[in-house]
Formats: C-alpha cells, sequence, structure tokens
C-alpha cells in the first residue's frame, strides 16, 4: 500500500468461511493456536476438527462459524497489528464482535464467549422454521423498497431490508412466504432473488427473543472504550466511548447492517485505505461498488490480509 492515509481495518462475518481458514495463522503462533484451544472449551464445539478436516455442511453452521470465523480474523489481527495503524474499525455482521476485541472495547474471552452464544441463539431462534432470507441483486434500492412495502402490505407479513451491501445487493429478511414473495417481484422487474441458507430471519424483528437474551450477556461485561472508533452497523456511524457500544450493540440482531452507509462514511472521514482481516476478501471486492457514487477509484486502495502468506508479505513491504 503506497498512500500515507487514514486506514480502515474491516472484518469479515458469516460467508467468508473456507476450509482450513485460519489453520496456517496458529501453527505458526503458539498463542493463537491456544486460542483456538479456549474457544473450543468456551464454545463446547471441536472448531479445528471442523473447520481444518471437516465438511461444508458442518462449516456452514452458525453454532460452529461464529466462533471460528472470529478466531480467524483474531488471529490475523494479531499477526498484523504489530504493522498495522488503523485510525478506525468496522465488521460487517458477525464481523463487528472482531472489531470489538480488536480494537479492545471488550477482552478477546468476552467476545469468543459472546459469539459463541450468538451462534447458538441464532441457530436456535426460529426452531419452528418460519423465517428465511433472500439477497435481491441487480436492483437499485429504490425498487427493492418498492417491492418490500408491497409484499409487507400484500401479505401482512414481516419483511424488511436487512443488509445494505452494496448499491446492486441488498439482502432480505422475513417470513418464508414474505421472502418467496419478495422473490417473485424481483424476478418479474428483471432481477435476481437468491436464497440464502440461514436458519432464520436475522437481522429482523424475528429475531428479538434471541437478541434479548444476548443483550442480558452484554449487560454483565466491562466494556472499555475502543482504541480506535468502530463503525457499527446498526448506525453506519463511529462509536467511540464504552457507554456508545453499551448502547448499540444490544440491537445489533434485530437492526438492518448499514454496510454501504459505514464505508461511505469512513471515506468522507478521510480513509483512503481499506485493509479486510480475514479470509476470501468478500468484503474488499464490495468496496469499489460502493465507493462508486462517491470516489473515482484512484483516490483509495484496498487491502486483504486473508491468510499468513499476505500477512508476513504486508509487513515485509513495510
Amino acid at each position: 500500500m503506497t498512500m500515507n492515509t487514514d486506514i480502515a481495518v474491516l472484518f469479515p462475518g458469516q460467508g467468508s468461511q473456507e476450509p482450513n481458514m485460519g489453520r496456517d495463522v496458529a501453527e505458526a503462533n503458539a498463542d493463537i493456536m491456544a486460542l483456538w484451544k479456549k474457544a473450543e472449551k468456551i464454545s463446547g464445539i471441536d472448531l479445528r476438527g471442523i473447520y481444518w478436516d471437516g465438511d461444508e455442511a458442518a462449516m456452514a453452521d452458525t453454532r460452529n462459524l461464529q466462533p471460528a470465523l472470529t478466531l480467524v480474523n483474531l488471529g490475523l489481527w494479531i499477526e498484523a497489528a504489530g504493522t498495522l495503524r488503523p485510525s478506525c474499525m468496522a465488521g460487517h455482521s458477525l464481523g463487528e464482535f472482531s472489531a470489538l476485541a480488536a480494537s479492545e472495547a471488550l477482552s478477546v474471552d468476552a467476545v469468543l464467549e459472546a459469539v459463541s452464544l450468538r451462534g447458538r441463539l441464532m441457530a436456535d431462534a426460529d426452531p419452528s422454521g418460519t423465517g428465511a432470507m433472500a439477497a435481491a441483486m441487480k436492483m437499485k434500492l429504490e425498487a427493492v423498497e418498492a417491492v418490500v412495502a408491497d409484499v409487507a402490505e400484500s401479505t401482512g407479513e414481516m419483511i424488511r431490508i436487512a443488509n445494505y451491501n452494496t448499491p446492486g445487493q441488498f439482502v432480505l429478511s422475513g417470513t418464508k412466504t414474505a421472502i418467496a414473495e419478495a422473490g417473485a417481484k424481483i424476478k418479474e422487474q428483471k432481477g435476481r432473488a437468491i436464497p440464502l441458507k440461514v436458519s432464520g430471519a436475522f437481522h429482523s424483528p424475528l429475531m428479538a427473543d434471541a437478541a434479548k437474551e444476548l443483550s442480558s450477556y452484554f449487560a454483565k461485561l466491562s466494556w472499555n472504550n475502543p482504541k480506535y472508533p468502530v463503525y457499527c452497523n446498526v448506525t453506519g456511524k463511529p462509536a467511540s466511548t464504552a457507554s456508545d457500544l453499551e448502547e448499540i450493540m444490544p440491537q445489533q440482531m434485530t437492526s438492518s447492517v448499514f454496510w454501504i452507509d459505514t464505508i461511505t462514511n469512513q471515506f468522507n472521514a478521510g480513509v483512503r485505505q481499506f485493509v479486510e482481516v480475514g479470509p476470501k476478501g468478500v468484503l474488499s471486492k464490495m468496496l469499489g461498488q460502493i465507493l462508486k457514487p462517491v470516489a473515482d477509484s484512484s483516490e483509495w486502495e484496498s487491502l486483504n490480509l486473508g491468510n499468513l502468506e499476505a500477512v508476513e508479505a504486508f509487513k515485509a513491504a513495510k
């Protein structure tokens, strides 16, 4: 990276998992391997067995994925932190918990306990299977909003935009009936509706009971002022104090993820380097679509630190 300007560190969430993720870092750093072992005790899950030797179905299970991906993100952050000097942080959905740990707003142990609990709660929040999610592609926000409003009125069921990912990708969350109806209307308008393999209607009011239990856990924690401001999913704006985060985070499970606002607001605050710390580079690929309306591609740059090799190359370049 060549620019000498503000840096935002971004942590990915669910959907960024891949086989063997985090293995190279853990095998190279005994402290990070110890962190995996600690997380396995906290979660009661054989995380290394699943992600280093398991199958894709087990890897996609949110109970397993939430602590595992958080471990991968934090392992890469620990390796890069001595060289990386961010001005702010953010995490997409689950990734926000990595930002809380990396910014030291919460201890690593507290975050591992939180995501293990969050994974269980989200997996069990919809035992009757009433909720669903789908990605709406190739449609502008106004058109997606119109579909959502139309379906909510015609069916009388819950549906909302759960993720504002890019100007061409929005995730809908609601009842199965409403999501199916929305999918049909999106296709009628030449858009694409892609059902997501999830266990419920995440980031919607259908998660209210699960969110209440997670909020009770949050209330018991010792929150610190973050070392780096954390741009929150709920607002798209920075939180710089412990009290801000204590107030905002209980809303995260039922609120939409305002990722377009998060990235745009970081850019408007002076960020010109975006460093994704986590596997696959999903967030890095979104940046161009998000920033195209506000900035020329020559005005900013991105880097994905998705494995040990990438981190070591970054450190060597410094």
